[in-house]
């Protein structure tokens, strides 16, 4: 769900001379390097900043896309411009538009681009030492990880900085220096935290981010029904089996989602003369199921292909090993299919989303068991219809928000 994952580098030995503590810790984690900024004159508009590794392609799915729909409607509802900063790779303008036009959003004011690349531990080039941000007073800040939150606070006001926090990102770690880091940044008190669903709101309370109850707000996201619908399916056609397959996501649990569709179609569960298998993600390596059969696998696909292609699906499983319930299974209730996931922590069911969507227990009977029930429920098109149509996942993004624009007024 986020805005991507820092790159963390080994500590290895370059030399027999000794190394300066702080260029140590730049080798380990150069993307928390204070973010290089300079003070220039209010303008006539206000500004919202949003902070972020990527606005590639390959990262406008899930967590980015949400940032972007966010600071767009808090630089709207502030009368602001809006400038998309960048830390990793040069920004590409149209992907913004692609995301924004998908949900039919449209900016007030002008988009602007900055390119604040992270500094490596071997010196910055020519271009990088040129690269500074200039801020100004007023400007809201918001920034979508732990890492660019890190960057962020020595950089900026404190008190202009929201958090988008759109999952527990301490569980991308082992216990360690990096989850260590992003525990003194999700503890931090005195900045202001927006965070996707009451799900990740109510276990980051529980596992002791009781500052939230103040200085955080929950939203839910939202699900256009020009974006997210049924599509008209072939009638003599098989059916369509979706599998959110992402090997380098480890907690997508790839590995583990083979391993249950496997047993599915060796069981027949899954009927490959009934169901096609679609692979659904990103870095897909070649794979077999059951007798020999080579699921078709779905890569690098653009919002709107993706909306189209979840339209036409009938069933899916999508694991998240988090407390967050994660985009495609919403994605594929609010568009008509079944979809099987798996509890975790409060994560015990998502009926309140939608009855189209079974959770099981993590480990492979559960999740053969729960693919029995989701295909029976795909092929009860009364049941499945009914279930659809009583989804209460919400249709509006700007409604989605509109419990969390307190927190830019408040002085909390």
């Amino acid at each position: 769900m986020v805005a991507g994952e820092p790159v963390l580098n080994e500590i290895r030995p370059q030399s027999k001379l000794s190394v300066d503590v702080t260029e140590l810790v730049l080798r380990k984690f150069p993307n928390i390097q204070p973010l290089p900024t300079y003070l220039t004159p209010r303008p006539k508009l206000g500004r919202v900043s949003l902070i972020t590794d990527s606005i590639g392609k390959g990262s406008l799915f899930g967590g980015v896309g949400t940032a972007l729909i966010f600071a767009a409607q808090v630089a709207n509802r502030t009368s602001s411009t809006l400038r998309i900063v960048v830390r990793t790779e040069a920004p590409v303008p149209k992907n913004v538009a692609q995301v924004l036009d998908a949900y039919g959003i449209k900016l007030d004011h002008e988009v602007q681009f900055s390119f604040v690349p992270v500094r490596k531990s071997d010196g910055p080039s020519a271009s990088e030492a040129l690269a500074s941000l200039d801020i100004f007073p007023g400007e809201l800040f918001i920034t979508t990880s732990w890492w660019t939150t890190a960057a962020a606070l020595p950089s900026v006001p404190r008190a202009s900085i929201f958090y988008l926090l759109q999952e527990d990102e301490r569980m991308f770690y082992p216990f360690g220096e990096e989850r260590a880091q992003c525990e003194r940044v999700l503890r931090t008190q005195d900045i202001r935290f927006i965070v996707n669903t009451r799900l990740l709101y109510e276990h980051l309370i529980d596992s002791g981010l009781d500052h939230l109850r103040k200085k955080g707000r929950w939203f839910e996201p939202a699900f256009p029904r020009s974006l997210f619908h049924e599509r008209t399916r072939e009638l003599a056609g098989k059916k369509r089996f979706f599998f959110y397959a992402r090997p380098n996501n480890p907690r997508n649990l790839f590995l583990l989602g083979l391993a249950v569709i496997d047993r599915a179609v060796n069981e027949g569960v899954l009927d490959l003369d009934q169901w096609e298998v679609l692979l659904v993600g990103k870095d897909i390596p070649g794979v077999t199921l059951g007798n020999g059969n080579n699921p078709q696998r779905c890569e690098e696909l653009d919002w709107q292909a993706y909306a189209d292609l979840v339209g036409t699906i009938d069933l899916g499983l999508s694991l998240m090993y988090t407390p967050h319930p994660s985009y495609p299974p919403l994605d594929l209730a609010a568009s008509g299919a079944v979809v099987v996931t798996n509890k975790f922590g409060n994560k015990k069911e998502l009926f309140d989303y939608s009855r189209n969507i079974i959770c099981a227990d993590l480990d492979v009977e559960s999740l053969v068991q729960a693919l029995r029930e989701g295909v029976a429920l795909a092929n009860d098109m009364e049941t499945r219809r009914r279930n659809y149509s009583a989804n209460t996942l919400g249709t509006d993004w700007s409604r989605a928000f509109n419990e969390t624009f307190d927190l830019f007024t408040s002085n909390v």
